[in-house]
């Protein structure tokens, strides 16, 4: 019997040591499916241009006064409009903007560098609910983009964002003109000149290359240590393994983070994508920068679980007065208890063969 409980013990604690070592096997992408989703990730990170090829401004003169539901077009995943309306009195249009999270303060027409010369009077406040936050802002026209810097509440900073309302969700009679076919006008394009569009978007990629956050600093040496990490977002069922391995390298932090669920195959944070590390079907496994200590930082986790590819926001805190010796991970725990066991065994396993030699 105690044979048998032995033997379980050891079976379980290889499982877990198998589920670790998976866990920092590099992938090397073979799918096209997955490669084509990290290509589309890697460029939705950018500020991209908003609207499409041929829109021309629209004024408040053009469009019945009224409140309409309308659909934004932003050039950052980070502050994405989930909700709309746009009001138009006269000449004057503004648009109440609802965006799913509590991660900025603030907006300011404008670029970010101006913003952060601007009195504080010039900027807009947001009207924070539990999981929203939405902004009252002026409007110059809809189908042009216009500039709208966001504060982040978290890293205290202002980021540039591009904003673009498209005419086309008015309802019939709103507008005194009927709006040209945008699908026609760009399939003209690409059918005179078929690289065109292309040539376009790759002249932009090359002036809007992603830049790498940089992990925060740490009065530690180089080595791996143990944190505790709390996840918020989502839907809530999804959860990180806590406390996790925390690696500094050159005096920066760094964190290798294992999910609950083996159907995150990206996550995205500043303007980097990092690839899933697990490849033989275990939860999911990502090193990422920890970018900020003792206060939430922003990511982007892409899950399959649902079918379609979807993108989650999350906030990562790491809490730096939990910092410890790594062996207080689980998977690290599992280790060592594989190393005793087969301690035992090829203990046992001598003193058995001396014992037999003995009665020899």
């Amino acid at each position: 019997m105690k044979r048998f409980a032995l033997l379980t013990g050891i079976l379980l604690a290889v499982a877990l040591l198998c589920q670790c070592a998976s866990a920092v096997t590099v992938l090397t992408p073979t799918r096209e499916d997955y490669a084509d989703r990290l290509a589309k990730a890697r460029r939705a990170i950018r500020n991209e241009k908003v609207g499409r090829y041929g829109m021309a401004p629209i004024y408040g003169r053009d469009i019945a006064d009224g409140d309409y539901p309308v659909q934004v077009q932003s050039s950052s995943p980070f502050f994405k409009i989930v909700e709309a309306e746009l009001t138009v009195r006269g000449d004057d249009m503004t648009a109440s903007i609802t965006i799913g999270s509590r991660s900025y303060l603030y907006v300011y027409m404008g670029s970010a560098e101006q913003a952060g010369s601007a009195p504080e009077g010039d900027w807009i406040p947001g009207d924070e609910g539990q999981r929203f936050t939405a902004f009252t802002i002026p409007v110059p026209a809809l189908n042009a983009p216009f500039e709208c810097a966001a504060y982040s509440k978290n890293r205290q900073i202002w980021y540039d964002r591009q904003l673009l309302i498209d005419a086309s969700a008015l309802p019939e009679g709103a507008l005194a003109f009927e709006l040209p076919d945008y699908d026609l006008v760009e399939k003209a394009v690409i059918d005179f000149e078929p690289n065109g569009l292309a040539a376009l978007d790759d002249d932009e990629a090359e002036d809007s290359k992603p830049v790498e956050l940089e992990p925060v600093s740490l009065p530690r040496s180089d080595g791996e240590y143990s944190i505790e990490v709390n996840l918020a977002g989502g839907s809530g069922r999804a959860n990180v393994s806590s406390p996790t391995l925390l690696i500094v390298r050159d005096g920066r932090a760094w964190a290798r983070l294992l999910w609950s669920s083996p159907y995150y195959d990206y996550m995205v944070i500043g303007d980097t994508v990092y690839e899933n590390l697990t490849t033989d079907g275990g939860n999911s496994t990502f090193e990422i920068p920890v970018t900020a200590m003792d206060a939430p930082m922003e990511v982007i986790a892409d899950t399959t679980a649902m079918g379609d590819p979807i993108e989650i926001e999350y906030t990562l805190t790491f809490y730096t007065e939990s910092l410890g010796d790594k062996s207080q991970i689980p998977q690290e725990a599992a280790k060592k208890v594989l190393y005793i066991s087969l301690a035992i065994i090829v203990a046992g396993g001598a003193l058995n063969h001396f014992v037999k030699k003995k009665r020899k």
